[in-house]
Parts: C-alpha cells; sequence; structure tokens
C-alpha cells in the first residue's frame, strides 16, 4: 500500500507518503506559499523514497474545513495528480486528522475560522485506536458551539486559544483542562491524513478524482460591508 497524503488548510504545508506502514513526511510553514511550494515538496519526497506517482495507490488530502483558497489548492493538486496517474483519491476531515493526531480518548478539536466563529467537531477513539466522529464538523459562535454530553473532553486547536473564555464558560465543568489555556496547537499532519487515508481506502471511501470537493462549512468567504457594519 502506498499513498502519498497532503495538507494546505492551514498556514503550514504537510506532506507525507505511506509505504507499508513506514511513512515519510516534510512539515513546512508556508503561510501563504502553499501553491508553490506543494509540487517541488511532493517530487522531492516521491524521489527520496524511489515512489513515482505511478506507483501510487491512492492520492489522500485535507478536505477540510480550513482556509478556503489552501482547501483549493489540496483538492486541485489531489485530482490533477490522480487524473494525471490514473489514481482514486481520498477526501479525509482535517478536524479528523488533528484529533486522531492528538492521541487522546476524547477530543475536541477547533479551528479559528475568522469573522468571529470557529470549526468545531468531537472525536471519541475507539477500541483499534482510531478517532471517531460523535459530532460533525460545524461553524458557529463560540459562545454558541454544539452540547456534548460526557466529561473529560480535551481541547485541541487555535480555536481554544482565541476564544478561550467564551468556549471554557460554554463546555464548563466538561474539559480535561477546565482553562484550556495550554489546549495544543496543531495542525492537520499529513503522516496522520495517510493513516486515516489507509483505513478509509480499507473501507472503500476512495473516490474518482472528479467527486472531490472541499469540506468548507461555511459558505460565504466574506462579510458584505452592510454585514461588517452589524458586527
Amino acid at each position: 500500500m502506498q499513498i502519498l497524503a497532503f495538507d494546505t488548510s492551514t498556514e503550514y504545508l504537510s506532506v507525507a507518503l505511506w509505504q507499508d506502514g513506514v511513512v515519510s513526511a516534510r512539515d513546512v510553514y508556508a503561510l501563504q506559499s502553499h501553491s508553490a511550494q506543494i509540487l517541488p515538496l511532493i517530487q522531492e519526497l516521491t524521489q527520496q523514497q524511489d515512489c513515482p506517482l505511478s506507483s501510487l495507490d491512492a492520492i489522500a488530502f485535507g478536505a477540510g474545513p480550513g482556509s478556503f483558497t489552501g482547501l483549493r489548492i489540496a483538492c486541485g493538486v489531489a485530482q490533477g495528480l490522480a487524473f494525471a496517474n490514473d489514481l482514486p483519491v481520498l477526501p479525509i476531515g482535517t478536524l479528523h486528522a488533528m484529533a486522531q493526531q492528538s492521541e487522546k480518548s476524547k477530543v475536541l478539536a477547533c479551528l479559528d475560522a475568522r469573522m468571529g466563529e470557529i470549526y468545531l467537531a468531537a472525536y471519541a477513539r475507539d477500541a483499534q485506536g482510531l478517532a471517531q466522529e460523535i459530532l460533525a464538523p460545524v461553524l458557529c459562535h463560540a459562545e454558541q458551539a454544539p452540547e456534548l454530553a460526557g466529561v473529560d473532553w480535551v481541547a485541541v486547536g487555535t480555536g481554544w486559544q482565541v476564544y478561550q473564555e467564551a468556549l471554557r464558560i460554554r463546555y464548563a465543568g466538561q474539559l480535561s483542562d477546565p482553562s484550556v489555556a495550554d489546549a495544543p496547537i496543531l495542525f492537520p499532519s499529513a503522516a496522520v491524513i495517510a493513516q486515516l487515508a489507509v483505513v478509509s481506502f480499507a473501507q472503500g471511501g476512495a473516490i474518482a478524482p472528479e467527486l472531490a470537493s472541499p469540506l468548507y462549512v461555511r459558505n460565504k468567504v466574506a462579510l458584505k460591508m452592510s454585514e461588517r457594519a452589524n458586527k
């Protein structure tokens, strides 16, 4: 099994190659240069590991939520490489990857969505150690975050730093660290996306490249002038 995985949903560019359980990865703080760096990084990684794209079983990408531009870059590159090499693609959720990466039993993954909002999803680890979705990714204001049952939820992601007070109040008594001040600032790792992609592939989750699309969650990228005035 050989899978190329990458993510461009945050300021980081993450690329990984899964080869029968052995993972090689490159993570770069790219800011806004993802489109310029991603193909050279993929070429460098595959050449170093002697893995031509034509030998892959599939291509996985961080589907979202995240930066609109970043999601389009990842999806577009995945589609282009898949079409050129007759491969299927595996869209993997970015919050899912963060929850899996955290290695915690119960995770509230949260990204700053800008415009006063957050992307939030909840996951619980199963007996095989895989993060399973409890709450699908939503877009909301921190003070209106969905209710969750149970306690000992672990906070991860940038949203917890930006909206710490509102989220602490919203989930009072349910967090393993009520202050959430030390919530890990994770970015979706391509190495973890590759791990989840292998599971998805085995479960029949691979799709034709023309069917791949970003998971935006938000349908609008900017506010109208009138909406800004009312914020």
